[in-house]
């Protein structure tokens, strides 16, 4: 979501004059409506305070909107193929299903031209548009903070049961059948790098990834499933305590988390994690640098894997390990979030050092 107010002025008058030179510049959300648009959208304009603007269509399903019917945002402009029109209205029909291969060969779809075709237009695959669709769903109630009831009536369902099986697919169970034996709460926090979800129990911090983080869904629901716990929408103290220490992250005046955290992995994978918050801010690692610290050089592919398994973004410092060759290699956030946090680490460091 774009924060900056002097760029949503700029879209929300270009939203207003229905400029057509903005389109695929910006995509806004109206929170009034739960839909997303293209800037020449011929509908009502809605007011200032009810558009949320973002520079991509994923991350306006991920915040939970869906495609307005008006200006069809994932089918214009220039028109897109039959293949890709189809595709958007059969997600529509049924936002929290799981595409498989036989659902592509029922509509007479090559997969590949279908992943191809969505690929060139949105910048993401078929797969990862209904990903998005769905976790949106999932992720509402979340985001939104409201009552179960209000969320289901603002899915857009006539009635709630499309939102209860995205919700629990995902989640657990759905909200309104859980009791109070085993549950975990999940929050939407807002950042300087977009948007995360952290889940915890009252006492410890289990989760903390960016809501696009691709595999996100899967992770939720595998965490949810070693718990052997629901996951439902709410505030505990580790919760309040991390979006406070990410906000003081971000403003460079904390460089350690005090937040508690739980580790769900191998010995092996948290004697890994351990390490990695033994990284100093400014300063990075190989994964060879961390398998010879722990005894087993020749386990950097094992450290790799394990690198990629933690589910505490920032908080456990994946992103301070790079490659051997000194080049930034992956992170489940995106290369450019990775970029963005070593620099302002490092920018600390450099700081602190002309002081």
């Amino acid at each position: 979501m774009i924060h900056n107010e002097e760029r949503k002025i700029e879209y929300y008058n270009a939203l207003v004059e229905k400029r057509s030179d903005y389109e695929g510049v910006f995509y806004v959300g109206v929170t009034s409506t739960g839909v997303f648009c293209r800037p020449t959208c011929p509908a009502r304009k809605p007011k200032y305070e009810n558009c949320e603007f973002y520079e991509t269509a994923q991350q306006a399903l991920l915040a939970s909107f869906r495609p307005c019917q008006r200006c069809r945002p994932m089918s214009h402009p220039n028109q897109v193929s039959d293949i890709v029109r189809l595709l958007v209205e059969a997600v529509e029909q049924n936002p929290e299903k799981r595409w498989k291969g036989h659902d592509f060969k029922t509509l007479s779809i090559d997969e590949s031209t279908a992943r191809r075709q969505f690929k060139k237009r949105f910048g993401m695959t078929f797969v990862e548009y209904a990903r998005a669709r769905r976790m949106g769903l999932a992720l509402k109630s979340i985001r939104l903070g409201e009552k179960i009831i209000d969320t289901q009536l603002a899915s857009g369902y006539d009635s709630s049961s499309g939102f209860r099986d995205a919700f629990s697919r995902i989640m657990g169970a759905p909200p309104t059948l859980l009791d109070d034996s085993r549950i975990f709460k999940a929050a939407w926090l807002d950042t300087q790098l977009g948007p995360m979800i952290a889940i915890s129990d009252e006492i410890r911090l289990f989760l903390l990834e960016f809501v696009d983080r691709r595999g996100l869904e899967r992770e939720v629901e595998r965490l949810r499933k070693r718990l052997k716990a629901a996951i439902i929408p709410g505030q505990t103290k580790p919760i309040q305590s991390i979006e406070q220490e990410l906000t003081q992250y971000f403003e460079g005046t904390l460089t350690e988390f005090r937040t508690p955290l739980h580790f769900i992995g191998t010995p092996f994978q948290r004697s890994v994690w351990e390490q990695l918050q033994q990284i100093p801010p400014g300063e990075t690692r190989s994964y060879a640098d961390i398998a010879l610290a722990l005894g087993k050089p020749t386990a950097y592919r094992a450290v790799a894997q394990a690198n990629g398994a933690n589910q505490l973004a920032i908080v456990v410092p994946c992103h301070r390990v790079i490659n051997t060759d000194g080049k930034l290699g992956g992170y489940g956030g995106g290369v450019a979030r990775k970029e963005w946090l070593l620099n302002h680490e490092q920018s600390w460091k450099s700081n602190k050092m002309n002081k």
